[in-house]
This record gives C-alpha cells, sequence and structure tokens, in this order.
C-alpha cells in the first residue's frame, strides 16, 4: 500500500475519537494530517458501543465538551450527508435509595449550574415518561430532556468523511509498529507499509494504546474489562421513542431502539480482559459469552421492567472497552515525549466525549497549549508506575464499576493500594490513621482517637451524604490546629530542584512572583500562561544562590515538572529534576508550635530569628532537617523536610516530646478544611489554566513590573498589565452559610438576588466559623463591577435543591490580615 513519505501529524486509531481529531484537525486548516487504522474504521471499541449521548458530567468542562459533541453530531448529517442517528429521546436515572437521590438533587443543581436543563421527577412521573417500569419502591429520579442516544459507528463514519472532505489522508490496514524519537521530540511513525517522517504524533489506538506508549516511551495507563449488555428481540406493546433509562442502583442501563431493548450494566465487579495482550487479527471480535456473571443484573431487570421476562434475546454480547484507574479519560501532550499527543482510555463515555475531545485536542496541537481547563483527564496527572499491567488489572475491576456506584464525597478507591509509602506509614497505621489514596500515595485522612482504638473500633469510612462517621474527629484536629497545636504528615509533597547558574532566570520567567530572592527565602507563586492564567501554584524556597526547591501537590508534580522543562531555554544552564521520595515532610501547625519545637530543636524559633516565608537549617533529635516556616492552614507552622534515613528518628523525637506537650494528629481533612475558612486556593478545584490569577484574588503575588529575565520578560505580563487596566469579569469569594447544618461540598450553585450566577469551586465545613465554608467564582455584573456592589447583593447556594443564605466575603473570613501567620 503506498503512504505518504511526510506528514505533519500521524493519527494512530480508527475509532469515533481518532476520527473526531482527523475531523478537527482539517477543520482548522491542518495539511497533511494522515491517520492511519491497522484494520478497518471502528473495527475495536466504537463498532459495540451503547451509543448512550448525555450531556451532564462531572464538571463544566467536562460537561461543555458533551454538549459540543451533541451539537455537533446533529450537524454532521447536513455536513456530510450521512447520518449519525442522533435522535434527543430524553435521559432518567432513577433512585432507589435517599442517598442516591441526594446525589441525584445534587446534580440537579450543578447541572443548573452548568446550563443544563433537567427536572426531578417523582415517582409517578418516572412511570408516565417509561410506561410499564415498576417504581413502587422508586425514591425519585433526573429526567434530563435533551439527552439522547445514536449510531456510533455512523458517527464515525461521518466524521472520516467530514475529514476526508478537508483533505486529511485516511489510511486502513496499516499498523504502526514503532514510534521514532530524536531528542525527546516526536521525529515519524514506522509501519507495515513503511516509515513516515512527522512533526506529531496522535495516540487514539483505544485498547492498543497501551503498547502505543510503550513504543514511544509514554506510560498510557489503561486496560480493557469486559463490558455486558444484550438486545431483545422485538417487544409486542413496546412504547416506541422511549429514554435512556439509568437505574444505578441496580448497576443497569436501558435503550429502546426500534422495537427492541438493549439492557446493559456496570457490575460493581467486573472483568479485566486482555492482560497477556491482544491478538493480532483482533477486528470487530467479540468475546465469550459468560451469562453467570450477566445474570444477576437480568434478574432485577425482569423485576423493573415486566416486558423482560418475555422477551427473547436477540444478542447476547460481550466486548471489550478500556478503562482507566481512575474513570477519568487519558488527554493532552505526554511529558515524556514532544509533539506526542494521546486520546484514549474513555471508560464507556467515548461516544458522547468525542467530538468535544477532537476538537479541544486540535486546538491544544494549533496553539501549543490547552485553550481550556481539562486537568480531570489531562495526561499529565499519571503517575510512571500506574502503567503496570498487575496495578491495571487490579484496578479496572473496581473502577467500572464505580461508574455506576453512589459517588459519596470523600469514596476511596479499595484495589491495588499500599503503593507508595511515607516512611513513618506504620507508625501512623497503629495510632489510628484512616488513610486515603492520592496519586499512589497512601496519606492520612483522619484519625482515630485512642479511646476508640481501644475498643476495637478501626478506622474506616461509612459514607454518606450527610456528616460521616469521622466528622467530629475531623473537627477536633481542625480545633486543634486553630487552638493548640497539630502534626501532618505530607511526605507526598511533590519536590523539584531546579539547579544552575540560570536557575533564577529560568524561574523568574516563568513565576509571577519575584524569585530573585536571598537564599533561605521562599515565596508563594503562580506559574501563568501568557493570557495571565494559571499553570501552576507552588512555593519556592531558594537554597543556594543556583538551587531552589519548588513544592506542589502530589497530584500536579508530574504537570508542574514538564511545565518548568518546556521552559528551560536549549541555552540555559539549569537542569529541573524530581527530588519527590528524598525527603519526608513533617508539618508542624498552630498557635503554639513554636513552643512545641522550641525545646527539641537547636534554632531560636522567634518571630525576630525566624521570620515568615523563611527556611533555616537546624538540628531536631540527633538529625538534621530543614524548617521552613510557610503554612497551607493559616497559623504560625513550619514544615520539617527531613532525609528519608533520618525520617523515623525525627518523628519518634516529635512523639517524645508529645509526653510532655500533647500534638495532635492530623490529616488532610483538617488541612482542607482549615485552607478553605483561610480562603487558601487549591490547584484544579479553584485556580486552573482557565482563571486569571487576578480574578482568583491572587494579584498580591504578582510582580509584573519586576526585571525581565536573560531569558525574555515575565510569561503572562502584558495579560496581566491588561486586566489590572481593564478590570475583571469574575471574581472569586468566600461563603460561609447560614445554616450550621448543611454541608458543601463543590459544584453547588451561587445565587445572587434569585438568580444563578456561578458555582462553588470548593467547600468543607469550617469548623472554627461555625458553618460550611465554600469558594466560588460569580461573574460581575459589568467589567469592573466595583467590590461595594458585589458585596451588597443577597446571596444563597443551592445544596441540593435547597437555597440556603450564605454570607459572602471577598478577604478571608478567618484572620484576614494574616496576623496569626506572621506573629
Amino acid at each position: 500500500m503506498d503512504i505518504p513519505k511526510k506528514a505533519r501529524a500521524v493519527i494512530i486509531g480508527g475509532g469515533v475519537i481518532g476520527c473526531s481529531i482527523a475531523y478537527h484537525l482539517g477543520k482548522i486548516g491542518w495539511k497533511d494530517v494522515v491517520l492511519l487504522e491497522r484494520k478497518q474504521l471502528t473495527c475495536g471499541t466504537t463498532w459495540h458501543a451503547a451509543g448512550l449521548i448525555a450531556q451532564l458530567r462531572a464538571t463544566k468542562n467536562m460537561t461543555r465538551l458533551a454538549k459540543y459533541s451533541q451539537e455537533l453530531y446533529q450537524k454532521l448529517e447536513k455536513e456530510t450527508g450521512l447520518s449519525t442517528g442522533f435522535k434527543r429521546n430524553g435521559s432518567i436515572t432513577v433512585a432507589l435509595t435517599n442517598e442516591r437521590m441526594e446525589e441525584l438533587k445534587r446534580s440537579a443543581g450543578m447541572a443548573r449550574a452548568f446550563g443544563v436543563e433537567i427536572d426531578e421527577i417523582s415517582p409517578e412521573e418516572i412511570a408516565e415518561r417509561y410506561p410499564t417500569l415498576k417504581v413502587d419502591d422508586a425514591v425519585g429520579g433526573l429526567w434530563l430532556p435533551k439527552d439522547g442516544q445514536a449510531d456510533p459507528v455512523n458517527i464515525t463514519q461521518a466524521l472520516a468523511k467530514g475529514a476526508r472532505n478537508f483533505g486529511v489522508n485516511i489510511i486502513q490496514g496499516t499498523k504502526v509498529v514503532d514510534i521514532d524519537q530524536s531528542d525527546s521530540k516526536v521525529k515519524g511513525v514506522m509501519t507495515t507499509d513503511g516509515y513516515i517522517e512527522c512533526d506529531y504524533v496522535v495516540n487514539a489506538a483505544g485498547m492498543w494504546a497501551h503498547e502505543i506508549g510503550k513504543k514511544a516511551g509514554v506510560a498510557v495507563p489503561l486496560h480493557a474489562c469486559e463490558h455486558f449488555y444484550i438486545v431483545t428481540e422485538n417487544i409486542q406493546g413496546l412504547t416506541p421513542n422511549l429514554p435512556v433509562l439509568r437505574v444505578p442502583d441496580e448497576s443497569a442501563y436501558y435503550k429502546e431502539d426500534a422495537g427492541k431493548i438493549l439492557l446493559g450494566c456496570f457490575e460493581l465487579k467486573s472483568k479485566p480482559w486482555g492482560m497477556n495482550g491482544i491478538s493480532e487479527d483482533f477486528e470487530f471480535d467479540t468475546l465469550p459469552d459468560d451469562f453467570d456473571h450477566f445474570e444477576p443484573i437480568l434478574e432485577k431487570a425482569i423485576k423493573r421492567l415486566p416486558y423482560m421476562e418475555t422477551a427473547g434475546i436477540h444478542t447476547f454480547f460481550n466486548g471489550p472497552e478500556s478503562f482507566t484507574a481512575d474513570d477519568r479519560y487519558l488527554l493532552g501532550e505526554a511529558p515524556e515525549l514532544k509533539n506526542f499527543f494521546v486520546a484514549a482510555g474513555f471508560n464507556s463515555v467515548g461516544i458522547q466525549s468525542a467530538g468535544g475531545v477532537g476538537k479541544v485536542l486540535a486546538d491544544w496541537m494549533d496553539q501549543g497549549n490547552s485553550q481550556m481547563d481539562l486537568w480531570d483527564v489531562d495526561i499529565r496527572r499519571v503517575q510512571p508506575f500506574q502503567n503496570n499491567r498487575t496495578y491495571l488489572k487490579k484496578r479496572v475491576s473496581e473502577t467500572l464499576g464505580l461508574l455506576y456506584a453512589d459517588h459519596f464525597p470523600y469514596r476511596q478507591v479499595e484495589t491495588a493500594r499500599n503503593i507508595r509509602l511515607s516512611p513513618i506509614h506504620e507508625k501512623l497505621k497503629n495510632l489510628g490513621a484512616c488513610f486515603g489514596e492520592a496519586s499512589g500515595w497512601e496519606r492520612a485522612n483522619w484519625f482515630l482517637p485512642k479511646t476508640e482504638l481501644k475498643k476495637g473500633i478501626m478506622p474506616k469510612y461509612e459514607y454518606s451524604w450527610k456528616r460521616q462517621n469521622w466528622f467530629q474527629y475531623s473537627a477536633d484536629e481542625h480545633n486543634a490546629i486553630r487552638n493548640k497545636v497539630g502534626l501532618f504528615d505530607m511526605s507526598s509533597f511533590g519536590k523539584i530542584k531546579v539547579i544552575g547558574k540560570d536557575a533564577e532566570d529560568v524561574l523568574q520567567r516563568i513565576s509571577a512572583n519575584n524569585v530573585a530572592i536571598e537564599p533561605g527565602k521562599i515565596i508563594y507563586t503562580q506559574f501563568l500562561n501568557e493570557a495571565g492564567c494559571i499553570e501552576a501554584d507552588v512555593t519556592i524556597t531558594r537554597l543556594t544562590l543556583e538551587e531552589f526547591l519548588v513544592v506542589t501537590p502530589a497530584d500536579t508534580i508530574h504537570r508542574d515538572l514538564n511545565w518548568i522543562k518546556q521552559h528551560i531555554p536549549d541555552n540555559a544552564n539549569a537542569v529541573a529534576i524530581d527530588v519527590t521520595v528524598s525527603e519526608a515532610v513533617f508539618i508542624i501547625m498552630g498557635p503554639e508550635s513554636r513552643n512545641f519545637l522550641q525545646p527539641i530543636t537547636s534554632n531560636s524559633l522567634s518571630n525576630n530569628d525566624f521570620s515568615f516565608a523563611s527556611m533555616q537549617d537546624i538540628d531536631i533529635g540527633y538529625a538534621k532537617a530543614r524548617a521552613h516556616r510557610i503554612t497551607y492552614v493559616g497559623e504560625l507552622g513550619w514544615e520539617l523536610y527531613v532525609s528519608n534515613d533520618m525520617s523515623n528518628h525525627v518523628f519518634d523525637t516529635i512523639m517524645k516530646r508529645n509526653d510532655d506537650y500533647p500534638i495532635k494528629l492530623c490529616g488532610l481533612h483538617a488541612m482542607d478544611s482549615c485552607r478553605v475558612e483561610k480562603a487558601y486556593r487549591h490547584y484544579g478545584h479553584d485556580i486552573s489554566n482557565e482563571d486569571n490569577v487576578l480574578e482568583a484574588g491572587l494579584g498580591f503575588v504578582v510582580k509584573e513590573n519586576k526585571p525581565d529575565t536573560k531569558f525574555g520578560s515575565m510569561i503572562g505580563k502584558n495579560s496581566i498589565i491588561q486586566k489590572r487596566n481593564e478590570g475583571f469579569k469574575n471574581i472569586l469569594l468566600q461563603f460561609r452559610l447560614k445554616d450550621p447544618e448543611s454541608l458543601l461540598y463543590h459544584n453547588e450553585p451561587i445565587i445572587r438576588d434569585g438568580e444563578i450566577v456561578g458555582y462553588l469551586t470548593s467547600g468543607n465545613y469550617g469548623h472554627h466559623l461555625k458553618g460550611a465554608i465554600g469558594l466560588g467564582y460569580i461573574k460581575c455584573e459589568e467589567i469592573g463591577e466595583s467590590t461595594t456592589s458585589i458585596l451588597a447583593s443577597n446571596y444563597q447556594i443551592d445544596v441540593a435543591g435547597n437555597k440556603i443564605d450564605a454570607d459572602v466575603s471577598l478577604s478571608p473570613m478567618y484572620d484576614p490580615k494574616s496576623i496569626k501567620v506572621k506573629n
């Protein structure tokens, strides 16, 4: 087969995702785009997808992508002459428990904030919209009139035709066997029909994406699972054009099509597949039947929809679909290889996501950076160990079922745990820690008191949308931080050293704050993009004249390291190195932290001798450590950085001091509730690469007038100057519910004078402020609206359909002048 010798971009994979990317690259004018499919278009997973098209997703931007997909599928027929089979017949989700109904009510509020049409409906209204459905045990449900269904193969063929119309070369029957690279950048692909030199590669290979990634040295952690559904024979008397039906409490979904019912499931314990690879001749293949596995779902369905009892089964289907470790797909430029992009691992939402994914990835490739906040699905969140096949097999056996499980706040995964451990993990476990997982790290989220441990009670979550079993324990930890002293183990902090003669100039260009500080000083800063929006939120400590330590959350370490490396010029004498695992971090916080630490350290901790935002080397016990006076909870305190080999000794020294001066062991839930009270921002929730640093209320750290570096001026400088002059379109506010019983998590609508004007980006309970606290952006009524006008309005927060009055503030409600932090 003749293939081109050169291309601007090569897309690997001819499913709905690959064809959408090809379509959108062609649409924005890219020439010399080639799509390679090993067999035939749609032959992997796309051809057997159920074709459910929903609008509402877990975040605003995922919802935007799903809505765009719907709109695109509606327009494609007119553009290409090929029908996508898309119809808006609506969808119903049924709740069989009060907890599920609480989840649905909160989802409905979120949907309204995101501009999605939605209604809460009663069991009787469910029965009206879905005749014969058994609803006597239902609590209620949701109705989304603009949801629908479509034909996945037709969508793909329409996208492919549209791509060809734009000049994209789609080649079937050609397999990619290797990825060529030079100087950590894509150079070309080797195929079964020859070599193609190219500037960009997109890995949209579906189930094969993991293996394609390995050829490029890129981690693409996904694993196939068996996905089951049945299609009935024609059912006499079945109401036509029924809405899509989901009964998550029974792990089931239903789709009516041409008088038949497709019944599918996302069972709690799934069956991973393809552990030993996928056969070379796999093409439109199905997997062996396993009726015993599907039978519990069918039994419930027969009771739920009596038609199913007498309906014949036309097709029993079992086919593979790709799942990831966190049920979120993998998108974007791989941090390991420049111009190698990934779009894979869609966790059964590929059809409804494909249109939007194709658009944003094409824009990303064209502009050199994501044009919207895609952190939820950004491949830079991936940790290298997650590419381990044994880990993936174990984890995806759970994540498939989590799609329809109760989405309780703080819910933790249960499989493939205890991988990345702090040096003091076992000691914390014996002291009552209940651990949560983040990027593979086991971190203490809360502690069970000794009195409960002695009763034989185990530290374990009991999930609910109300106050969970650990609520009071975490409140006690929070109050210890506010009134006395507490300890956090934050060894999971991401730590990046930037070293070299040009380290200051490199960091000065990418940092909003002024990095030209004396050794031993610390700054809080953001990394900005050219639009003045936030790519990272970090602290930087100058260790020596040529060595800086960048500290970042565990989840963003690879994103932030990638951003720094991308902005080190070729002629710069500087390197960036991940040193996360070299040091443990113990954080001592609270108004009594100075009194607690002073007797066990060599240095004076007085305010004159050890000021805020500074670092010193100290002796503690028989060990050496670095003490950083900085905080994320809004109190006096120090972060102790200790080499791993001495960390147990330092912890033992601290706990020995505990015998004379009690210190409270505290978990991540207390840290979060303290930081929300202090209105400290959280990257990925309150701030992102779509949020302007000034509108986020962080202008106090932005020094756009600092001198230019040898590598140019501060990134985002011109946008910052423009924003300061023109005024704000949005502004981040802090809210406190006046009802002390209600709880906030995030995504609750913000109501200003009766109108929805935004939604909460963070939420937790403020135990010191005696109420639930939230942060969230509102749209200003006009650009540059005065703060007096903003604060004069009446505000409410929609909590599961209840409008709760709220206090509002631009400055932190707790210690607004940071007196506690700096004295």
